[in-house]
Formats: structure tokens, sequence, C-alpha cells
């Protein structure tokens, strides 16, 4: 019996990490812009390049935003989604770094008011692994909340990231926001045939951590520098991770209630499908 009982616990660890497999994989698929935009300021750090290297930047992001809608990774329609991050991030960009915020001191030809244009396909790409990984993962929203309390959420949290350089900062007021309207909310996914749900919030984070992971390497290879690091890299603050998980948070609602607005759902407490 004890036999019988060790081969099933063995089955299921070992059921449990080949489903772990598949989620790494998958994430890692959906990952393929991210991954490439920090591919190619290593090699531009690396290499000596004809042209500045914000431009070579720019260059390379756009012929690999086209290769992945030629090849079909992305449609036209997703291209569109990528694109409104992609001038929401500008926007973003162009008040953040004459606030003070950050700076891009190197010298290019593609650059708007101190922003090199690349910047705003680092967002993208945000949006890029969202759409990939709803797709791969087939994620479904258990419980979403009404579009009347995520959208006016939504413009809250994006027009805070502005407002507070003149008045009090929201941040942790708008967390608690978050869980108060998405607290009942899940997101289901499938890593290889069965179906797996976590806390909807519980997702915010991890993708906001890993986000802020990602912006310690790009710091590190130079995308944009930060007033602690002008002597030199280092650690960004812990403290930006709460930006980013607010960022990741507003990306998702964009993505989730343009899929519901397309997919014409009537009722908006309905399941969310991919």
């Amino acid at each position: 019996m004890r036999v019988l009982d060790a081969s099933a616990a063995v089955a299921r660890l070992g059921g449990y990490a080949l489903e772990l497999l598949h989620f790494g994989l998958k994430n890692a698929r959906a990952c393929v812009f991210p991954v490439y935009v920090f591919v190619m300021l290593a090699l531009s750090q690396l290499v000596p390049l004809p042209i500045a290297r914000y431009d070579f930047m720019l260059c390379a992001c756009i012929a690999m935003q086209a290769v992945m809608l030629a090849t079909g990774l992305e449609t036209r329609d997703e291209l569109k989604v990528i694109t409104l991050f992609h001038l929401l991030g500008l926007g973003l960009e162009l008040f953040k770094t004459h606030a003070g915020s950050w700076s891009y001191p190197e010298a290019a030809l593609a650059k708007v008011w101190g922003v090199p244009l690349y910047s705003g396909f680092m967002y993208a790409s945000v949006a890029s692994y969202m759409i990939q990984a709803w797709r791969l993962l087939r994620l479904r929203f258990l419980g979403w909340p009404r579009a009347c309390l995520v959208v006016p959420l939504g413009a809250l949290i994006y027009l805070n990231f502005f407002t507070n350089h003149f008045l009090p900062d929201l941040r942790f007021w708008l967390v608690a926001a978050v869980l108060a309207v998405f607290g009942r909310t899940w997101v289901a996914f499938t890593p290889l045939t069965k179906e797996r749900r976590i806390p909807l919030p519980l997702a915010f984070l991890l993708i906001g951590l890993f986000v802020w992971f990602a912006e310690n390497i790009a710091t590190y290879f130079g995308a944009w520098q930060y007033p602690h690091q002008e002597d030199g890299w280092r650690l960004v603050s812990f403290h930006k991770l709460s930006s980013w998980a607010l960022l990741v948070i507003v990306s998702m609602m964009a993505v989730v209630q343009l899929k519901r607005v397309k997919g014409g759902r009537a009722d908006e407490r309905q399941d969310v499908m991919p």
C-alpha cells in the first residue's frame, strides 16, 4: 500500500513538474518581444554601431514588429492594441523625463523632447507579452468587474503617474481600490491540459515583479537612466515595484476591456474568453 502511495505521489510531482515546465516555456515564448529588446540593448552596447544607439534600437524594434506581423505571431487587431500602448507609453515618457524622473543621456536623431522614439516599444513589449500569454495559456478571467468600475479606475491609475508630481501620490489608495474591485476576480490558465487559476491581484503582483527585474536589466544596459544611476548603475529602488504593478494593472485592464468590446459581450459579468 505504501509503495502504491509513494508511486502516486511521485506521479503527481512529475505531473506538476511537467505543467510547470510547459508554463515556463509558454511564458518564455510569450516574452519573445521583450527578450528581443533586451538582446538588442546588450548588442548595441557591446558592438560598435554606424548610427546612434537609440536610432539603432528604433530600427530594430520596427523590424521585429514587422516580422511578428508577417509571421502571424501577432494579428492586425493585436497590433492596434500594441500601438495604443506604444502611444500611451510615449506620452508617459515625455512627461516623466521633463519631470526629472529619469533621462535618456545619449544623442539620437529619432528623439523628441529628449525622449527616443524606441522607448514606446518597451511599453508595447509588455502589451505584446500579455497578448501572447493570453493565446498560449488560454486565459480566462472569472468574475471580471463591470466596465463602469474598471474604466474609471484604470484612468485614475494612469493619470496618477502624471499628477503625483504636483498632487499627493494616490498609488497606495489606488492599490486598495484594485483589491476592492478585483478582490473576487480570478485568472484561469492552462499550462498543459488542466486548467489552473490564481487570484488576479496576485497575478498583477507577480507580473509587476517580473517587470521590475526586467527594468533592472534594461537600466544596466543603458536603456534609460535614473538620477541615482548617473555615477554608475545601481539597483532600481524597490519602491518602483508599485509603479510597475500599477502599470501592469492598467495594461491588463485595457487589453481585457478591448477584447470584451471586440467580442461584443452583452453581459459584462460573463467570463472573458480568449
